[in-house]
C-alpha cells in the first residue's frame, strides 16, 4: 500500500475520528434502548418443529384470545385451616375479571384438600409489557381483600415479572461493571492513564452500533432479543473489542520502540494486526452464525446478534482505535514509555526458557492435568434446573411456587395440554388418566372453561391433566414422556401433548439435537480459517484439538463448582452449547493471536526460535486479553439468573484456562516438539529464514536466553 502523503496523511486519522465520533452521538443511546424491542416471554422461543409448539397453536381455537395466567394463592394466617368467613375469596376474585389487563373470567377459587389454602387462576392479556407488574399489583391488591389470609402469586405471569425484574439491570449495572472491571485491568496492563480511556471508548462506539443494528432488526422482526440475549451482546462486544485493541495497541508500541513516528508506527501496527484481527473475528463470528441451525429461536438469535457484535467491536478495532494511536503516538501511552515487550515480559522468557528446554514434559503435564479435569464433565446434568432454582435470590414468584406445591398437587397451575380427534375422545381420556404419574384430568370446553365433557371445536378435543410432580421437575417431563408414548399408540386419535413441563421436555430435546448438530459445524468453520491463515494442517487441527480439550476441562471443573459451590443440581440445555461456541470460538482468537506471530517469527528463525519469539512477544497481551475478557463475562453474574451465573463461570473460568495453560504451556510446546512436522504439508520459511549461522553447541536462540527479548 502506498504512503499517503505528509501533508495529507495527518487527515486520514482526523476524518475517521470525526466519523466514529458522529456515529457515536447518533447511535450510542441505542445501547440503552434494546429493551424496547426485547420480551421475555419464554413461550416466544420454543423449538419451531416441538409437538408443544404446535399444541400453542392449534389450541387457540379452544379459547376467545392467548392470555398469561396468574395463579392467586390464598394461605390462612398462623397456618391454620381456611375459615368460612374467608370462603368469598372466590368473589374477591370475580372481581378481577372487571380490571385493565385481565383477558377472560378468573377461575373459582379452589380450596386444596387440606383446607389450608385456595388458589384462583386469572387470565391475563399476554402482550401487557411494562404493564404487568403493574397488573399483577392491582390483582395482589383485589386479592388481599379476603380477611385473615396471606395472598401469593404465581405462575407464568408472576415469574416472567420476576425475569424482567432480573433483567432490568442489563442496560445499567451490567455495563457500569463490565465497563469498570475493564478499565481497572487496562490501566493495570498499560500503566497509561489515557490509553484505557481511548480502549474504553471504542468498546462503547462499537457496542452503540451494534444495539442499533440489532435493534432495527428486531424492530422489523428479523431476530427476537430477550434479556439473555442483550446481556451476552454488551458483554461480547465490551471483551472482543478490547482484546482486539490490546493487540494493535502492543503492535503499535513495539513500532514506535522501534523508532518509527506516530504515524508510520500505526500503519505498521494495523497493517501487522488486521490479518489477526480479522481471522479471529471471523472464527467468532461464523461460529456464532452455527447458532442459526438451532431449533431453539433465542440460540438463533443470538447467532446473527452477537456476530454483528463482533464484526462491530473489529471495526473500530481496526479504524477508530489506529486512528487516534497515530494521532497521539507516543503520548497514548503517557506516562510510560513504548518500549518493546511487555511488564512481564521476564515471566514469559521463563516460560519460553522451560517450554524450550523440556517441551515433551510440559505438554505431557498439561495434557494430563487437562484430562484429569474433563472427567468430571461426565457429571454435569444439563436436562435443565427447577423453578426454584432459575433465579439466585430469593424472588416471590418462587416462593409462591413453593406454597403452591405444599397444598396443592406438585403440578397444580401448570396443567398438561392434550388436544385429539373428537371421535377418539373416551380413548383419550382413558389413556390420560390410567397414564402413571396424572392426579386429575378435566376437559375443555368453548373459551376455555373446564367442562365434564370435551366441547369438539374444528373437530377436536381439548384436555387439561394434572401431574403429581411439580411441572419443572425430570419426574414431570418422564410423565409427559409416558403420555406422549402412550397417546401416540392410539390409532385416529392424532394426539398432541403441550402445555409448560412439555415445552421443557421438546427444548431439552432439541437443546441435545442442536449440540450434535452444530458442534461438528462450529469445529469445522473454525479449522477451514485456521488452514487458510496458517497455510497448514497439522497446526490448525493440533490447536481445534486443545481448545475442544479445553472446553471439556471447564465443563469438568464447573460440574463440581456448580453442584458444591453453588448448590445448582443442573443446568440449563443450552447452556453447554453457549459454552462451547464461546469457549472454542474464543480460545481459538488467542491460539490466532499467537501461532500467527509464531508464523511470522517462524519465517525468519525457524520454528525452534520462532515458538520462544511468538510465546515471549505474544504473552503479555493475550494474558491481558484473556483477563479481560473473564472480568468482561464474569460481570453477567451481577444478572440473578442461574443461566446467566452459569455461562459467566464457565466462559470466565475456560478462557483463564485457555490463556494461562493451553496457548502459554501446551500449544507452544507441542508446536516446539513437533518442529517443522507442525506445519505440514508446508515448509514455512524455507529459503526465506535469517541467514545468521545458529547458535554455537545447540545453545538456545537469544530470544530464550535475554530477559530484554531482543
Amino acid at each position: 500500500m502506498t504512503p499517503p502523503h505528509p501533508r495529507t496523511r495527518g487527515l486520514v486519522p482526523l476524518a475517521l475520528i470525526a466519523v466514529w465520533l458522529v456515529v457515536g452521538a447518533l447511535l450510542g443511546p441505542f445501547a440503552g434502548r434494546l429493551g424496547e424491542v426485547a420480551t421475555n416471554d419464554q413461550a416466544a422461543f420454543l423449538p419451531r418443529s416441538a409437538e408443544s409448539t404446535r399444541v400453542l397453536r392449534e389450541q387457540t381455537a379452544f379459547r376467545q384470545r392467548e392470555t398469561l395466567p396468574v395463579i392467586v394463592v390464598w394461605t390462612a394466617e398462623g397456618g391454620g385451616p381456611v375459615t368460612s368467613r374467608q370462603r368469598p375469596a372466590a368473589e374477591a376474585v370475580a372481581a378481577l375479571a372487571r380490571m385493565s389487563g385481565t383477558a377472560g373470567s378468573p377461575s373459582p377459587a379452589l380450596a386444596s384438600r387440606d383446607r389450608a389454602a385456595l388458589q384462583a387462576v386469572v387470565p391475563l392479556r399476554p402482550d401487557l409489557g411494562d404493564r404487568l407488574a403493574p397488573t399483577l399489583e392491582r390483582v395482589r391488591a383485589a386479592a388481599e381483600k379476603v380477611p385473615g389470609t396471606r395472598v401469593q402469586l404465581a405462575g407464568p405471569a408472576a415469574t416472567q415479572a420476576d425475569l424482567a425484574d432480573a433483567f432490568s439491570g442489563i442496560d445499567g449495572v451490567l455495563l457500569a461493571v463490565a465497563l469498570a472491571a475493564v478499565l481497572v485491568i487496562l490501566l493495570l496492563v498499560y500503566r497509561s492513564l489515557l490509553l484505557p480511556l481511548v480502549v474504553i471508548a471504542g468498546a462503547v462506539f462499537a457496542l452503540g452500533v451494534a444495539c442499533a443494528v440489532v435493534y432495527t432488526l428486531a424492530d422489523h422482526g428479523l431476530v427476537r432479543v430477550d434479556g439473555q440475549v442483550q446481556g451476552i451482546l454488551s458483554i461480547l462486544v465490551i471483551g472482543a473489542a478490547t482484546d482486539y485493541a490490546l493487540l494493535v495497541t502492543a503492535r503499535c508500541r513495539e513500532e514506535l520502540a522501534g523508532g518509527r513516528d506516530r504515524h508510520d508506527a500505526a500503519r505498521a501496527a494495523w497493517r501487522r494486526s488486521a490479518p489477526a484481527v480479522l481471522a479471529s473475528a471471523g472464527t467468532v463470528a461464523l461460529g456464532l452464525i452455527a447458532l442459526l441451525l438451532s431449533d431453539l429461536t433465542n440460540n438463533r438469535a443470538l447467532g446473527p446478534v452477537g456476530a454483528v457484535g463482533i464484526v462491530c467491536a473489529a471495526l473500530s478495532a481496526l479504524t477508530f482505535l489506529p486512528a487516534v494511536l497515530a494521532l497521539l503516538g507516543r503520548r497514548a501511552y503517557w506516562p510510560a514509555k513504548p518500549v518493546g515487550g511487555t511488564g512481564a515480559a521476564g515471566v514469559w522468557q521463563r516460560a519460553a526458557r522451560l517450554v524450550d528446554r523440556a517441551p515433551r514434559r510440559v505438554w505431557a503435564l498439561a495434557l494430563t492435568g487437562l484430562l484429569v479435569c474433563s472427567a468430571g464433565a461426565l457429571t454435569l446434568d444439563s436436562r435443565g434446573v427447577p423453578l426454584d432454582e432459575t433465579f439466585v435470590r430469593h424472588v416471590p414468584s418462587v416462593a409462591a411456587q413453593q406454597t403452591l406445591a405444599r397444598h396443592f398437587p406438585a403440578g397444580a397451575g401448570t396443567p398438561v395440554v392434550i388436544l385429539a380427534d373428537a371421535a377418539s375422545a373416551s380413548r383419550v381420556a382413558r389413556a390420560v388418566r390410567d397414564t402413571p404419574g396424572i392426579a386429575a384430568v378435566t376437559a375443555t370446553g368453548a373459551a376455555g372453561r373446564p367442562t365434564d365433557e370435551p366441547r369438539a371445536v374444528d373437530g377436536r378435543v381439548r384436555w387439561e391433566a394434572t401431574a403429581k410432580a411439580a411441572a419443572d421437575t425430570q419426574a414431570a417431563r418422564d410423565t409427559v414422556a409416558r403420555l406422549r408414548a402412550g397417546l401416540h399408540a392410539l390409532p385416529g386419535a392424532n394426539a398432541l401433548v403441550g402445555g409448560y413441563t412439555a415445552q421443557q421436555y421438546d427444548t431439552l430435546r432439541a437443546a441435545e439435537r442442536d449440540r450434535a448438530v452444530i458442534v461438528p459445524v462450529v469445529l469445522a468453520v473454525i479449522l477451514a480459517i485456521l488452514v487458510l491463515l496458517l497455510r497448514s494442517v497439522a497446526v490448525p487441527v493440533l490447536l481445534v484439538l486443545t481448545v475442544a480439550l479445553n472446553f471439556t476441562a471447564t465443563l469438568g471443573v464447573a460440574a463440581l463448582v456448580f453442584g458444591g459451590l453453588f448448590h445448582f443440581s443442573g443446568t440449563d440445555p443450552s447452556v453447554p452449547l453457549y459454552g462451547f461456541v464461546f469457549l472454542v470460538a474464543l480460545g481459538v482468537d488467542y491460539n490466532i493471536f499467537l501461532m500467527s506471530r509464531v508464523r511470522e517469527e517462524t519465517l525468519l528463525h525457524g520454528t525452534r526460535e520462532g515458538v520462544g519469539r511468538g510465546l515471549v512477544t505474544t504473552g503479555g497481551v493475550i494474558t491481558s486479553a484473556g483477563v479481560v475478557l473473564a472480568a468482561t463475562f464474569a460481570a453477567l453474574g451481577v444478572i440473578p439468573l442461574a443461566f446467566l451465573v452459569q455461562i459467566a463461570f464457565i466462559v470466565a473460568f475456560g478462557v483463564l484456562l485457555d490463556t494461562l495453560v493451553v496457548r502459554s504451556l501446551l500449544v507452544p510446546a507441542l508446536v516446539r516438539d513437533a518442529g517443522d512436522r507442525a506445519w505440514w504439508p508446508t515448509r514455512p520459511g524455507a529459503g526465506e529464514r535469517d541467514s545468521r549461522p545458529p547458535a554455537p553447541g545447540g545453545r538456545p536462540p537469544a530470544v530464550l536466553r535475554r530477559e530484554d527479548g531482543a
